[in-house]
């Protein structure tokens, strides 16, 4: 559409771009060999935005199966602003490992259909409670909201496609 009825904000879009390619010809994603197992870090930055809301943001990507996993070029990043409005970090944090979870999914499906089988993924967690919900080490108490969220997370951990753990050291 912009082709068609080009203005002179799409003529300094394109030199601009142009510009940066000119500037940066090697620019772009490098990915290595690896074992194609897909990790994540999830992390919820809570009530930072207005009207109590928290910011969600997860990096999906592939790595080697290592403790540690090294980022090695993103296949998805998120960022967004989170519709509900939760009481805790531990409930938004929770609520963002399970988009980050339900997100990676697909992902493992179709890696396991190229021929890469998947072990469990690796998903940092930037809080001890949201781990410890999803592991199953923390009885929940008044966190109806949060129960199919939780329900789904366990599954998945306990049908081995997911390990979740809020320091790295912990992933071994």
């Amino acid at each position: 559409m912009k082709q068609a009825s080009a203005t002179q904000h799409t003529l300094a879009a394109c030199n601009q771009m142009l510009d940066y390619l000119a500037t940066y010809p090697n620019d772009g994603i490098t990915y290595k060999a690896s074992n194609m197992i897909v990790c994540a870090h999830s992390n919820a930055s809570y009530a930072s935005e207005a009207q109590s809301h928290s910011r969600a943001g997860a990096h999906i990507f592939l790595s080697n199966d290592d403790p540690i996993p090294q980022s090695n070029g993103p296949l998805q990043s998120n960022s967004s602003v989170m519709k509900s409005v939760y009481a805790s970090a531990g409930e938004a944090e929770t609520a963002v490992l399970f988009k980050c979870a339900q997100d990676m999914v697909p992902l493992r499906n179709a890696l396991n259909e190229m021929g890469w089988p998947q072990p469990r993924s690796p998903i940092q967690v930037n809080n001890s409670t949201a781990e410890g919900f999803a592991n199953n080490t923390i009885i929940i108490k008044r966190m109806r909201a949060l129960e199919m969220r939780l329900n789904w997370l366990k599954d998945r951990e306990a049908q081995e496609q997911f390990r979740f753990f809020w320091d790295w050291d912990k992933g071994s």
